[in-house]
């Protein structure tokens, strides 16, 4: 079986509000935070990210923070294009306090993985509803921002 190669399929920053909710909850630290907008763009595709997003997280007792989000994004030509993604994201302990305290951090110093999934109407990026992706994220002051890759 060949091995999977990739192809580069978007950047995506997105911004974000001051979290809605903050507290410890029996299955792990739970922070909820709305989406306020961003950009997008790739070789195929580009746009912004639309307000009204969220990402339900969840730092887990081993110190990783498990990613639930859903954004929807709105291409340059009006096409609306709905994408889900899980992720991790860990590190060592002075790394993530630093990220936490709004440092900036080289994201070769963590662990940052999504697994996005699209989902759209558009006849003209409707191929995105059938393509496996990947992406590496890092943490800036704003809000993350993703590589995101298709799996060929």
């Amino acid at each position: 079986m060949p091995e999977p190669s990739f192809r580069h399929l978007l950047t995506l920053t997105a911004h974000l509000e001051r979290p809605q909710m903050v507290a410890q909850t029996p299955v792990g630290g739970r922070k909820i935070v709305m989406v306020t907008g961003g950009t997008f763009e790739g070789e195929r595709l580009r746009g912004k990210v639309l307000p009204g997003g969220g990402d339900w997280a969840l730092t887990r007792d081993d110190g990783s923070l498990v990613l639930d989000v859903r954004l929807t994004l709105e291409a340059e030509d009006g096409d609306l294009i709905f994408v889900t993604y899980r992720g991790v994201r860990h590190g060592p302990d002075a790394v993530m306090k630093r990220l936490s305290a709004g440092e900036p951090v080289d994201p070769s110093e963590y662990y940052f993985r999504i697994a996005p999934l699209f989902e759209t109407a558009s006849e003209k990026y409707g191929w995105l509803n059938r393509i496996i992706c990947v992406g590496t994220g890092e943490r800036l002051k704003a809000g993350p921002r993703y590589t995101i890759y298709e799996m060929l």
